[in-house]
């Protein structure tokens, strides 16, 4: 059953909070492709002309982020609590969703964090902070607590005291002030190899001319198994406050 732990180890299936680019956009198909799986469908993709062969071991190098699709974590991965269900959770993120506020606007880049290669804000974003922070307290009576097993995999004696503190209260370490919005495109590289990749990837991020990003949706993403990859349940574009001024696009 959802929300509780056999023998100790993560129930299935999990749901996660994350920011999509649009369907169809050219940040999405960016991401999809060079992730090779699109997380609306659950369909591979072939890499980008030139991937392979510049960099031969491009499936290997994106394996971890392929498994969770193109996106930006809001909340992380939970299962849910006893007596929470996966409809009750899609209908709070439509209610969320409905709640006026401003729409966080980034200026996206590549960059590398912890050792990924990602699409990062360029500058801290006020909203965007306020964005996730309001996530991770509004959902989290959907999760059920983690398990022992669970919590020691997020290796507490590496974390800050407030990073225990907040996987303690909310699941995951990396919330509130120690949140950091990024969208994967690699696993972890060591700096030799990460930087001819990062370069790699900069140039064609760089043709997109993405100037603005705005996170102005929530998707709700459902992992079925512990082999299975996440796939998009439903994406809530997320209301404007009418105070707001138009976002004009360069």
């Amino acid at each position: 059953m959802s929300g509780l732990y056999a023998g100790g180890m993560t129930s299935f299936p999990r749901y996660a909070i994350y920011y999509v680019a649009a369907p169809g956009s050219d940040l999405d198909r960016f991401g999809a492709a060079l992730l090779g799986y699109d997380a609306a469908s659950g369909s591979d993709l072939p890499f980008p002309d030139g991937i392979p062969q510049s960099v031969p071991d491009w499936r290997e190098l994106t394996r971890d982020p392929r498994k969770y699709g193109f996106h930006a974590t809001l909340k992380a991965p939970l299962a849910l609590a006893s007596g929470k269900t996966e409809a009750g959770l899609l209908a709070a993120c439509e209610i969320f969703a409905a709640a006026p506020r401003p729409i966080p606007v980034i200026r996206p880049v590549v960059d590398s964090i912890s050792g990924f290669i990602a699409v990062v804000p360029a500058e801290p974003s006020a909203e965007l902070e306020r964005l996730a922070a309001d996530c991770v307290r509004e959902f989290d009576s959907f999760r059920a607590p983690l398990a022992p097993e669970d919590r020691a995999r997020r290796n507490p004696s590496a974390l800050t005291p407030r990073q225990c503190d907040y996987l303690d209260r909310f699941g995951y370490p990396y919330v509130l002030e120690d949140f950091r919005f990024h969208m994967t495109l690699t696993g972890r590289l060591d700096a030799e190899r990460r930087r001819p990749i990062l370069t790699m990837l900069r140039d064609r991020f760089a043709a997109l001319g993405l100037q603005t990003l705005d996170i102005d949706r929530i998707a709700i993403c459902r992992q079925d198994a512990a082999d299975s990859r996440f796939r998009i349940l439903g994406q809530f574009v997320l209301t404007q406050t009418s105070s707001q001024p138009a976002v004009t696009h360069l």
